[in-house]
């Protein structure tokens, strides 16, 4: 892989162990790939701190942060001490909301360590964004910049709706790019990489957050890792609505990029986003598929006894919030069912001032950051099933916890809390 003088004595040590280990790290990583060279890039998202009881343990064992930073940051055996980045870096989404930690099952030994990784993590730079979601909290890349995102939501959102470019990254990669600003550069770097793969033609209107899921997951078992090309979008879908398709479509397939005509940034025209050429193959979306879609995300409910209401995958919008109060409001979640909002602490606080926190904590609700209930593994106590707006949350949960799941709006989600029952079965 060719190096650049200054890629060199970053490889060479000049800048110290820490980012000479990071460095050889990329080229392990970029001679995998095939990649001819790096690329740089000024905007990283990662995850740094180490929150669960293995790294504590570990870190205990081995010799603190700088030991967990070297082993699981930068697949190091040497260990290095803890630089500071190079490239504007935001932490992602934690194991655990550290201010509901009983919620969440975690002791206060858990919490205190977390303490003093997130103060570590501040030292190096980095932003204690702690969301799925950076692009609602101050990260937003522009058009056809470098960028290096874990994250396969916040990856498709990023490509897609942005049209900033990044592949999806590991914790290991994504730290190495914080301490060099450097990402191989291969797949969705390269101009060739991000052209229109398959077509997908629709033949019903997709208006709801609801609907754009189910798109977005249909759209994702079919295509995989490719990128389509989806043509026939009648309203311009908004933020909630392009997040929740993107984190379906990566969530049901592979997907990193997807382009719609006349609306996202790579796509002004069909023959923009294939680049001059004819489409593999074309598929049409229509009621029969957006029923058996449907169909399959709910197969895993049975029961229409709701214990638990989770919102917030990806982490919801303020917009979301305050649709959320809104159906809320003057109503009282049932005594056998809980409901969780997930966001990002900023959003939260937002929330806190307009009224919205204590609008749905006096409806019974909670409002919890930093974390969701697939990366926490925490729901309420004997839960068997749960609703939730989120197709990406429907596809996952299950699987993880061993629960029933329901899909459908937020409100028939809201409906379902405070009836403690989902009537759309």
């Amino acid at each position: 892989m060719k190096l650049t003088d200054e890629e060199k004595a970053m490889r060479d040590g000049r800048d110290g162990r820490a980012v000479a280990r990071a460095m050889d790290l990329l080229i392990r990583y970029g001679n995998a790939l095939d990649a001819e060279s790096l690329v740089e890039t000024r905007n990283v998202c990662g995850t740094v701190t180490a929150t669960t009881p293995f790294l504590r343990d570990f870190a205990m064992a081995k010799g603190g942060d700088d030991a967990v930073y070297s082993e699981f940051n930068l697949d190091s055996q040497e260990v290095v001490p803890v630089p500071r980045v190079k490239a504007f870096s935001s932490h992602l989404q934690l194991g655990f909301d550290p201010h509901h930690p009983e919620l969440m099952g975690v002791d206060e030994q858990v919490v205190a360590f977390y303490r003093r990784s997130e103060a570590m993590a501040a030292r190096m730079g980095v932003q204690l964004m702690n969301t799925c979601t950076p692009y609602q909290v101050g990260n937003v890349p522009t058009r056809g910049e470098h960028c290096a995102w874990m994250e396969s939501s916040a990856v498709v959102y990023c490509n897609s709706v942005l049209g900033a470019r990044t592949n999806t990254e590991g914790r290991e990669s994504a730290n190495a790019a914080m301490v060099t600003g450097r990402i191989p550069k291969w797949g969705l770097h390269l101009d060739q990489g991000r052209l229109g793969e398959l077509g997908v033609e629709l033949d019903m209107p997709v208006e709801s957050v609801e609907e754009w899921g189910l798109l977005g997951y249909w759209m994702g078992e079919w295509v995989q890792n490719r990128v389509a090309v989806v043509s026939g979008v009648g309203q311009v879908p908004n933020l909630p609505k392009l997040k929740h398709m993107g984190a379906a479509a990566s969530s049901s397939g592979g997907v990193e990029l997807y382009h719609l005509v006349g609306v996202t940034p790579e796509a002004n025209t069909a023959e923009q986003a294939f680049g001059g050429r004819k489409p593999v193959e074309v598929r049409r979306y229509g009621p029969a598929e957006r029923a058996a879609t449907h169909a399959r995300i709910n197969e895993m409910g049975r029961d229409t006894q709701v214990d638990y209401v989770m919102l917030g995958c990806p982490h919801y919008t303020i917009e979301q919030i305050w649709e959320a109060a809104c159906l809320l409001e003057g109503r009282k979640v049932h005594e056998n069912c809980a409901l969780w909002i997930f966001t990002p602490h900023a959003i939260k606080s937002l929330a806190d001032r307009n009224g919205y926190t204590d609008t749905i904590e006096k409806a019974g609700g909670l409002i919890l950051t930093d974390s969701c209930s697939a990366m926490s593994r925490a729901v309420p106590k004997g839960t068997r099933v749960v609703a939730m707006d989120s197709v990406k949350q429907a596809h996952y949960l299950p699987a993880i916890l061993g629960v029933q799941a329901w899909f459908g709006s937020t409100a028939q989600c809201i409906e379902a809390a405070c009836t403690g029952r989902w009537r759309n079965a």
